[in-house]
């Protein structure tokens, strides 16, 4: 397991392969920006159709935060900036209602170069306040997806989908791809990544470790339980070193995996 080394222009270049400009298999790279371009590529630059992420970070014992529910500190420096980088390489970052109601994040990319991508909310039944901060943000759209007739602040969006016991993935993914969404970031919480997960809607996820041991408070991912180690999912999995956090990238899909095709052209018209 190499480090991975985000320099500027390796980043530069994923940037511009996410705009169409550029390829990733040319360049004279070091070892570290080599790592950086295998683990961030697929994203920058995904082989066809939509392509559906989850990222988690999480403690050595699988804990996303303490029982009081501090989950400030879970990831280490470079393993927020690693969450960063997905915010800046994906076109809408996807977060549950609870999320939003407990942590108020800001889905920005304020520890990496880009543009920050659209906010999606699911929050079915409009239990959303309108003084949430992400709401008021007006760097970037913000959507919410609901299934009631909820009323929201000027300037937020919202996808109106049939009423349910918890809005299925699939028609949460095609309603953004409708949008002219086709880079997703699912970044929260655990129950709603493992909703997209067991729903084949994922196509990579990547698990952020950090070293540290909380002892107790809620899991990073509680999917359905199998009854043998035989029926396991067992994803084809790379390790890369961040610095302070380890992530595990998983290819959930035959898709996901394949190398980005050089387009020499497209290079060409980046410079």
């Amino acid at each position: 397991m190499q480090l991975v080394d985000v320099t500027p222009r390796v980043w530069s270049r994923l940037l511009a392969a996410g705009a169409g400009k550029a390829c990733l298999c040319c360049g004279d790279w070091t070892a570290g920006e080599r790592q950086s371009l295998a683990l961030y590529g697929p994203l920058a630059q995904p082989s066809g159709g939509t392509m559906v992420v989850g990222q988690i970070g999480q403690s050595l014992d699988g804990r996303i935060a303490t029982q009081s529910g501090d989950a400030q500190d879970v990831s280490g420096p470079d393993g927020l900036a690693h969450l960063h980088r997905l915010r800046a390489l994906c076109d809408a970052v996807v977060i549950g209602v609870n999320t939003a109601l407990h942590d108020n994040p800001r889905l920005t990319v304020r520890l990496a170069d880009g543009q920050n991508p659209a906010r999606v909310v699911i929050d079915p039944k409009g239990r959303l306040p309108w003084d949430t901060g992400l709401l008021h943000d007006e760097t970037a759209r913000c959507i919410v997806i609901q299934t009631v007739d909820v009323p929201r602040p000027d300037g937020v969006e919202v996808i109106r989908l049939p009423q349910t016991d918890w809005l299925s993935p699939q028609d949460i993914v095609a309603a953004l791809r409708e949008q002219g969404f086709n880079r997703l970031l699912i970044e929260g919480g655990g129950v709603t990544i493992a909703r997209f997960l067991e729903a084949d809607m994922l196509n990579r996820l990547h698990v952020a470790i950090a070293p540290l041991l909380i002892g107790a408070g809620p899991q990073g991912l509680t999917t359905s339980p199998v009854a043998t180690l035989a029926q396991a999912r067992r994803p084809s999995t790379q390790a890369y070193g961040l610095g302070s956090d380890v992530v595990f990238d998983c290819s959930l899909s035959p898709g996901a995996a394949r190398s980005p095709v050089c387009n020499a052209a497209l290079e060409t018209a980046g410079e």
